[in-house]
């Protein structure tokens, strides 16, 4: 008999104020949010980790995506159910799907509401991604998130609510659950599996730099100057920045440090038009565009390429390839 694997990590879904604590913890493991869950699938419980998601690293991730391996090679396993916090499950979702090399699906829920709350929203969340996980016509699909009731694929999605019990927006449509039948809708785009993540990915460092009225270049020298691995510009409007950040873009490119220019807004592509300080000043200088990822989702490929000694001279056209 197939059955599902799930995989606690913490996060909201597991989380409880507990007597005396300033707040709510991680606390509940994997096996306590299946039972509370319910439904007809057969489960399996393992927890990996139990914290909230926003104390999370890349060395965490590596540990989860070799949890996720292990569970996917297993011949009765029909798929993966992984239970995480939603403050970074766009980047945890989005580099399990980069290195994804199933055709079963790996499917990330969570919940707004804690596990004590009067009306949880966790154990509906918990049981829709069982039922998405283990149906067939979620095979092919790759790494997706499920919430309040829709399956979304994992690239292009992004928390967009921070209370809001449909927490999340973006990405493709793949399916909705509505009273644990799975409706199918769409295929996502799927991308050739990039390596799984060595040690070198726990010490890979790219930082995000934001853009904004008035900024000046100071920041993304100093990061510079720090000896990071790569930087993310989260740029302005389609991707802008402002005087003196392109000669510091071209003294990272030259230094061997790859920078991506994306954009602060929520949806859309980042494309160079402008000059003075603009984008077309930004990718003149080096900078790689990166297209309809946002610049956290951006982030985690860079790191991805980086760690895998991605030389500089080839980054811009690996980094192409995967938008």
């Amino acid at each position: 008999m197939t059955h599902v694997r799930v995989l606690g990590t913490g996060g909201t879904i597991s989380s409880r104020f507990g007597s005396g604590l300033q707040g709510a913890t991680a606390s509940d493991g994997a096996a306590r949010l299946v039972g509370e869950a319910g439904g007809g699938v057969e489960v399996r419980a393992t927890d990996v980790l139990r914290t909230g998601s926003y104390l999370l690293t890349f060395a965490d991730l590596r540990v989860l995506q070799r949890a996720v391996a292990a569970a996917l090679a297993d011949e009765d396993c029909a798929g993966v159910v992984i239970t995480h916090g939603t403050d970074t499950m766009e980047e945890s979702a989005f580099l399990l799907d980069l290195v994804h090399d199933s055709p079963k699906s790996v499917v990330l829920t969570g919940a707004q509401r804690t596990a004590d709350s009067p009306a949880p929203d966790g154990p509906g969340n918990l049981g829709d991604a069982i039922v998405a996980a283990a149906s067939p016509a979620m095979r092919d699909c790759g790494v997706l998130i499920c919430f309040a009731g829709e399956v979304r694929s994992a690239r292009g999605t992004r928390k967009a609510r921070t209370w809001s019990l449909s927490a999340f927006d973006g990405g493709t449509v793949v399916a909705t659950v509505r009273d644990r039948r799975l409706h199918s809708v769409a295929v996502p785009r799927r991308f050739p599996p990039l390596p799984a993540p060595g040690e070198r990915f726990d010490r890979t460092r790219v930082e995000v730099v934001p853009c904004f009225l008035g900024a000046g270049p100071g920041v993304l020298a100093h990061v510079v100057d720090e000896g990071v691995d790569a930087v993310v510009l989260a740029g302005t409007g389609i991707g802008n920045a402002g005087l003196g950040f392109g000669e510091q873009v071209a003294r990272a490119t030259s230094a061997g440090i790859p920078v991506v220019l994306s954009s602060r807004v929520a949806w859309g592509p980042t494309v160079p038009v402008y000059g003075n300080g603009g984008g077309v000043d930004l990718v003149d200088a080096g900078a790689v565009a990166s297209g309809e990822l946002n610049a956290y989702q951006a982030r985690i490929l860079t790191a991805l390429l980086v760690a895998a000694e991605t030389p500089a001279g080839d980054f811009g056209d690996r980094f192409r390839n995967y938008i």
